[in-house]
């Protein structure tokens, strides 16, 4: 079959030439695609170019993603009369290829949906699961002391059973229009023949290479062009034959078959619990979206066993109470007001949150107005509050930074939000032998046991323990925003406990502050997760602000970007995208019924 290709920008290591002006050298996208508007004058912490010169506009419709090749391919197949649907399909498989440390099909997430034909908004898990042979106690010794030999983490007792591939499928059987197959193309091209590596993929690779080194298989993908990265082709053959069957198999072909013999064999031989039967008996869920209003807006966003819609829900509750435009952006009014916010909501998370097919999660009562008054009462600007007097958590648990957003347009109005992750950077590190599939360690993100803390010093609850079946609690946040039933914007984030505070502080922008899509992601964030008692922000504070906040009690620290919005706008009927320069392979185009040429096929 004939199939389109399209060449990827070069993305060139820049430095800062002029910190005063914030002054750049561009470089040339090689693109078929127009983009508009003004230039986007930052750079990522790295001093890397990002691939997102300009933000981008379209009548039609939009894209964006934390890899510029997977975005291009979502453009391609709405271009060959796809809609959002199918372009999310494609986007995600791609990004399993080229974005190798979040992007998979080892893992799982969640996907955000507005339907717009029918005005309808639907939510969807395929968040991954804990095997039958699982138990509560499996990380522990004997004494009940965490066994500190990362058995969480890396391995394959590390890793839960996958849910990526039942949910696109799902999504495909329920609203797809596009043959399955031609979905994955392009995600099997870049698998089989690889692509370039970027200086950011490169730099990535080379810093996780004694981890990427554990295990054979993965070594001998990830690490072949140790020490000297850049400018080199990642290529994953075996990939790219999982692949293939996929496309010609569907679901069954990775829950049956010969791809789950390879999976349940390895993880079997090696200590793993899945088993053949946790494979071919996951399913995804449909699940009733969490809906409430802010102003004059409307939030669609993901519940639990996602905690991030229902505390951004929660705090916007509490933050209507004031007039934010006043005490305004980033102010030390501001910044004290939100940290308060954040430490109430995180506190709840820590004690109520988990799959709430397991565990009676209260929905209702933190997503009510009454409850964010009750909250806001014990709020003051001026003052600090001590963790240790806030209730009723007493334990947090959390995850990895790399997880990965995208969000699609297409030019009906249908939009998806997704998020989805292998938790840690790559995962498990381990690749099955023969299938090239990366796994996760999502079984971290459960609670090893109350007051034991996971890979990033957070506690667990009760709520999220281990059990057979069960789905670790997560804090993506795929939202969607509307004003009037049409689409105001939606948005995103990796950043594991950090991506509920970005989405809320993007709403924020948008709706509080009138800000455009730049200023909106380009803004400062803060993160304040209740425990540890930290407030973290980006880059710099404000001389004046960092001492008054200290003087109140805070503990500060200056953190590098740990999330990258996603963002779409709907304003004037003109859609409006930005990859988030944190993330410098990031890239929104928009949908321009362009007709590409047929450069290969396969």
């Amino acid at each position: 079959m004939a199939r389109q290709i399209i060449n990827g920008p070069k993305i060139l290591l820049m430095k800062v030439l002029n910190n005063k002006n914030i002054s750049f050298v561009v470089a040339v996208i090689a693109s078929t695609y127009l983009y508009a508007i003004e230039p986007i004058a930052y750079l990522n912490s790295l001093g890397y170019e990002p691939a997102q010169k300009e933000i981008a506009s379209s009548k039609n419709g939009m894209i964006t993603t934390q890899h510029f090749l997977a975005t291009q391919v979502g453009e391609k197949i709405l271009n060959r009369g796809g809609n959002a649907y199918d372009a999310s399909i494609a986007v995600a498989f791609t990004l399993a290829v080229v974005l190798p440390r979040a992007g998979n099909i080892g893992g799982g997430g969640f996907m955000v949906i507005y339907d717009k034909e029918t005005e309808q908004p639907y939510t969807i898990d395929f968040r991954e699961k804990a095997p039958e042979l699982s138990t509560k106690d499996m990380y522990l010794n004997k004494d009940g002391s965490f066994n500190n030999k990362n058995l969480s983490t890396v391995g394959y007792l590390a890793i839960g059973v996958p849910g990526t591939v039942a949910g696109l499928w799902e999504v495909h059987q329920k609203f797809g229009s596009l043959p399955w197959n031609e979905l994955i193309e392009d995600a099997i091209y870049y698998a089989e023949n690889g692509f370039e590596i970027t200086p950011f993929l490169a730099d990535i690779l080379l810093r996780y290479s004694e981890s990427l080194s554990l295990f054979a298989e993965t070594k001998e993908i990830f690490q072949l062009h140790y020490p000297n990265f850049k400018n080199k082709t990642l290529v994953q053959k075996d990939l790219a034959n999982t692949l293939k069957i996929i496309a010609s198999k569907g679901r069954k072909g990775f829950y049956e078959g010969e791809i789950a013999d390879k999976i349940s064999s390895e993880i079997k031989k090696n200590n793993g619990l899945i088993s053949k039967s946790d494979l071919k008996n996951y399913s995804p869920v449909w699940r009733e979206p969490l809906i409430s209003n802010y102003r004059d807006t409307e939030i669609i966003t993901m519940g639990p066993p996602s905690s991030g819609g229902l505390h951004v829900i929660q705090m916007l509750n509490i933050l209507e109470n004031y007039d934010l435009k006043k005490i305004g952006h980033n102010s030390l009014e501001y910044i004290n007001l939100l940290t308060e916010v954040m430490k109430f909501a995180y506190a709840d998370r820590s004690k109520y949150l988990g799959d709430p097919d397991f565990y009676d999660v209260p929905i209702k009562k933190i997503t009510s107005k009454k409850y964010a008054n009750d909250i806001n009462e014990n709020i003051q600007i001026g003052k600090l509050t001590p963790v240790n007097e806030i209730n009723p958590g007493k334990y947090m648990d959390g995850e990895s930074h790399e997880t990965t957003h995208f969000s699609v347009v297409d030019k009906t109005g249908n939009v998806i939000s997704m998020t989805y992750t292998l938790n840690s950077t790559f995962g498990s590190k381990v690749v099955i032998e023969g299938t090239g599939i990366l796994m996760n360690n999502e079984m971290d993100d459960f609670s090893a046991a109350p007051g034991i803390p996971n890979q990033f010093n957070l506690l667990g609850a009760e709520a999220n323990e281990i059990a057979p079946f069960k789905r670790p609690l997560s804090s993506m946040t795929p939202t969607i925003v509307l004003k009037d039933k049409e689409l105001f914007f939606t948005t995103g984030s990796p950043g594991g406990a950090r991506i509920i505070s970005a989405v809320l502080q993007s709403i924020l922008n948008i709706v509080d502050f009138d800000m455009n899509l730049e200023d909106t992601t380009s803004a400062k964030r803060i993160h304040h997760q209740w425990y540890p008692d930290i407030l973290e922000y980006e880059f710099t504070l404000d001389n004046t602000i960092e001492k008054s906040l200290i003087k109140m009690g805070y503990k500060i620290e200056s953190k590098l970007p740990l999330t990258c919005l996603q963002t779409i706008m709907f304003s004037d009927g003109m859609y409006y995208g930005y990859g988030d320069f944190r993330r410098v392979d990031a890239l929104a185009v928009s949908y321009t019924h362009l007709t590409l040429p047929t450069i290969c096929s396969v």
